[in-house]
């Protein structure tokens, strides 16, 4: 599981069938200070979560292809929550 930040919508003229109708978002991987870690990633958004938004993205890729239907789906990545406040660990 990942902690991101939403950098922006994918936009598609052409995709999976798997995939139409799902919104696909940019999220960019971050460190519990909010600071880039890794590459960003294309996330499935079952949520609607917005642009500068905090999100828990699953990595597990049945999981994705179990939400779309289709066990043949390239889909990777699923967001699974958006967060609404980060309370310091100790």
């Amino acid at each position: 599981m990942l902690l991101c930040r939403v950098e922006g919508s994918v936009i598609s003229t052409v995709k999976h069938p798997s995939l139409k109708g799902w919104r696909l978002l940019v999220c960019q991987p971050i460190s519990k200070d909010g600071e880039p870690e890794d590459v960003p990633v294309v996330a499935i958004d079952p949520h609607g979560a917005a642009a500068g938004q905090r999100v828990m993205v699953s990595t597990d890729g049945r999981y994705a292809q179990e939400l779309v239907g289709d066990p043949k789906s390239p889909a990777r990545n699923t967001i699974i929550g958006i967060v609404d406040d980060q309370e310091a660990q100790a």
